[in-house]
This record gives C-alpha cells, sequence and structure tokens, in this order.
C-alpha cells in the first residue's frame, strides 16, 4: 500500500493515498453540493499528498473533480429548483472570465495576505448570517432586475477570480452573495452557485490545461467519487429545504474559518 504506483497520470501515489483522495473526493461532493465549500476538504487532502511533487499539480487536478461534481449538482438542482437562467448565465461568463485571470496570476499573488483577507470576510459572512434567522429562509429579490444583474456580475467576476487562485470558500461566498445582497433564498442561492461554480472551474482549466499540470488519471478517479457525493448532497438540500442549507453553510463556515486561521498560524 506505500509503494507509488507508476500508472499515467497519478503523480507517483501511493495506493493508500489514493483511497484517501477519493474518499475526500466523496466527502467534498456531498458537502460541495449542499453549500458549496467542499475545496475546503478536497484540496487540503490533495496538498497533503502532494501528486506530481508540486503543490501546482494539486491545484489543477483539484479543478477536474470539483467541475464533474458541480456540473452534476447543477443540473440535479436545475430540474427542481427554478433558476433565472437569463441573469445565471451572464453571472457564470463573468466567473469563467475572473476564474481564468485568477489561475495565470495564482503564483504571483502574495498567498498569505489572500489567505488573511479572506479570513477576515469569512468571519463577517458567518456573523452575519448567524445574527439573521431569517436571512434566506425565503426567495425575496432586494433589487430591481438590472440593478441584480450587475451585482451577480461583478460578485461572479470577483469570486471568480478568487477560485482561480485556488481559494477556499469560493461555493460559499457565492451562495451569501445571492443571499445576503440579491435576496435569494438559500435553496436557489445553491442552485444558481453550482452553475457559477462550474464555469469558475472551467475557466482556471483553460490556464492549467495548455501549461500541462493537470494529473488527469487521478482527477478521474476522483471525479467519479465526488460525482456519487454531489447527487447525495442534492438530493438531501433540496429535500430538507432552505433552513437545513443554512445551517450546513454556518457549520462549513466555521470550518473554513478555523482551516485558515490555523494556516496563517503555522506558515511564515
Amino acid at each position: 500500500m506505500n509503494t507509488p504506483l507508476d500508472w499515467p497520470g497519478f503523480g507517483q501515489l501511493t495506493p493508500l493515498a489514493l483511497l484517501l483522495l477519493c474518499a475526500a473526493a466523496l466527502v467534498a461532493g456531498l458537502v460541495d453540493a449542499i453549500v458549496g465549500g467542499g475545496g475546503l476538504i478536497q484540496l487540503p487532502a490533495l496538498l497533503l499528498f502532494l501528486p506530481g511533487g508540486q503543490a501546482v499539480y494539486s491545484l489543477a487536478t483539484n479543478k477536474i473533480p470539483s467541475v464533474a461534481g458541480t456540473a452534476v449538482a447543477a443540473a440535479t438542482y436545475s430540474r427542481q429548483v427554478r433558476i433565472d437562467w437569463a441573469h445565471t448565465i451572464p453571472m457564470a461568463v463573468a466567473a469563467f472570465c475572473g476564474s481564468a485571470g485568477g489561475a495565470v496570476l495564482a503564483a504571483a499573488l502574495p498567498s498569505r495576505v489572500l489567505t488573511a483577507v479572506v479570513l477576515l470576510a469569512l468571519i463577517g459572512v458567518g456573523l452575519y448570517t448567524w445574527r439573521r434567522p431569517e436571512l434566506g429562509l425565503n426567495h425575496a429579490p432586494k433589487l430591481a432586475r438590472r440593478r441584480q444583474l450587475l451585482v451577480m456580475l461583478g460578485g461572479g467576476a470577483v469570486i471568480g477570480f478568487w477560485d482561480g487562485l485556488a481559494g477556499p470558500g469560493t461555493g460559499a461566498f457565492l451562495v451569501f452573495m445571492l443571499v445576503g445582497l440579491v435576496g435569494f433564498a438559500f435553496l436557489a442561492a445553491s442552485a444558481t452557485a453550482k452553475v457559477v461554480n462550474v464555469a469558475t472551474n472551467l475557466g482556471a482549466l483553460t490556464y492549467f490545461v495548455p501549461v500541462g499540470v493537470v494529473l488527469f488519471g487521478l482527477g478521474a478517479v476522483m471525479a467519479v467519487c465526488n460525482v456519487a457525493g454531489a447527487l447525495l448532497g442534492t438530493r438531501l438540500a433540496v429535500r430538507r429545504g432552505s433552513a437545513f442549507v443554512r445551517v450546513v453553510f454556518l457549520w462549513l463556515i466555521a470550518g473554513l474559518v478555523v482551516s485558515l486561521a490555523v494556516k496563517l498560524a503555522t506558515t511564515g
């Protein structure tokens, strides 16, 4: 179990490491389908085993199972939850462009500063949601259609850029932006966020694939596990409704805050 595999596209992983990464992908797909943030589980697991020997391989390969799981979740949601396609598609395009730009700059910007900014933002998001128990339980858009589109375009581009940089919590940020700024219910926000998250993953891959840092064998195996988790998570979210999604969202925010705080405390 500790002898590295010589399979092409697996980055010299051991069988044990591969099994653990598959388990991480399964759980990540389930969590991500409900409220986003599966990267909190999947990407750290990849970075722990470091297939390919460099972090950029983990960063790039992570997008393969992520795009597969979010695509399946988006398709499942679209059959059971009303999605405002007239605004969601332009938002996804903006997020795609932002993510591609973020991937290009991934190695150039100071990750410690970005982590600190995101940590502060997550604390604010968590406190805001926790102090407003009615937030996101009912679908009540706050803005006129034109202004709503502008907010979704701007938010999609910024959050997409962060996802290209491999920042944790992309799905959670998308959900909160749609709930807190636009007025979506948590369930509708999760459905919309899945469509946009597919675009952010594809945007990053437009950069990572040509430069040859995607481990396709590992990515394909993890994708199968991620999709299985996504199918289960979507069904749970639709069956239990916005109140359930809100609770998962708050737990996810708490996990992200702890994870990023530990990262800041332990890196020089």
